[in-house]
């Protein structure tokens, strides 16, 4: 008897262990489980914040002037002096000084508020009622005046020096002393800039732009910036001479012609073949200024004239 009970006891303990064991078992596999699954979750969330954190964020920068400043100021010069003498003749700027403040204001026409207003001399709203835009200057987003092309900048920089009775003193000195002028102008208040009449004067004596000055009152006429020489050539069929007209470059120049390439200009092909750019678009019947790479110019001509006898 006492060995059937303790038979029992032990069947009962062993069955007992067992399905402990067959517990602990199965919560191991499912923490294992659990801990495998969100291990997984966890990395693929990372995974997906740094793909995003990595994706680059393009900037468009804005490109930088192609051509060096003195040609920039001497495209300027060339593309502004025509607009500057027609306002000197209608109110007595000299050119010389609206052109030197022109460049020194716009950055010779690369200026951030000169390509976004049109604005080539720095003129603040005031009473404006046009269109305007906003500029860091003296103080942080000052108000500018937008206009819709240069000849208008250049028109109400006249009247502003005109109309206002603070400038009035400008005009009682000489238009052909720039100097006073752009003392002048300092002295009225036009700039903040202690130094701005000798920035001025600088500009207008290395680019000599008071021989604009001298064209406008008559004084005398612009060197040419072509070399013309004359040859005469006679012929046995013809009783007189032939003259015949040709711009010095024409035997440096395969048949007298350019190939346009990037950055080219004709202000800057002028300067090269050593004739005007008027003469560079008669030669070419150009309507404007425009012109692209690969375009092939003519960049001299050749001009004979003849008169022949007639022989009865």
């Amino acid at each position: 008897m006492r060995k059937f009970i303790s038979l029992v006891c032990v069947t009962v303990f062993l069955i007992s262990c067992g399905g402990n064991k067959k517990v602990l078992t199965t919560s191991s596999k499912t923490k294992r489980a659990t801990s495998k699954q969100t291990t997984v979750t966890k990395i693929e969330r990372n995974t997906r914040e740094i793909v995003k954190e990595e994706t680059p964020t393009s900037v468009k920068r804005p490109p930088k002037a192609a051509l060096p400043y003195k040609e920039r100021v001497r495209q300027y010069i060339f593309e502004f002096s025509e607009i500057a003498k027609s306002e000197m003749k209608t109110y007595g700027i000299p050119a010389s000084i609206t052109l030197a403040q022109g460049i020194l204001e716009s950055g010779a026409g690369y200026g951030d508020l000169t390509t976004r207003a049109k604005n080539h001399f720095g003129i603040k709203c005031h009473d404006w009622t046009g269109d305007r835009v906003y500029h860091d200057d003296d103080r942080l987003q000052e108000c500018f005046r937008k206009y819709d092309q240069a000849s208008d900048s250049f028109r109400d920089h006249s009247l502003f020096l005109k109309n206002r009775k603070r400038y009035a003193r400008l005009f009682t000195f000489s238009k052909k002393d720039y100097k006073s002028w752009a003392r002048g102008l300092r002295e009225a208040g036009y700039a903040t800039d202690k130094k701005y009449p000798q920035k001025l004067i600088a500009i207008i004596e290395q680019y000599r732009l008071y021989e604009f000055d001298n064209d406008v009152l008559g004084r005398k006429k612009r060197p040419k910036k072509e070399k013309i020489t004359e040859a005469v050539v006679t012929t046995p069929q013809v009783s007189k001479p032939v003259i015949s007209t040709i711009s010095a470059l024409t035997a440096t120049t395969k048949k007298g012609e350019h190939e346009v390439i990037n950055g080219d200009t004709l202000y800057s092909i002028s300067r090269k073949y050593k004739i005007s750019v008027e003469e560079l678009k008669a030669f070419n019947k150009l309507v404007n200024n425009n012109i692209k790479v690969g375009q092939v110019l003519k960049v001299a001509k050749i001009i004979v004239d003849e008169e022949e006898e007639d022989f009865n």
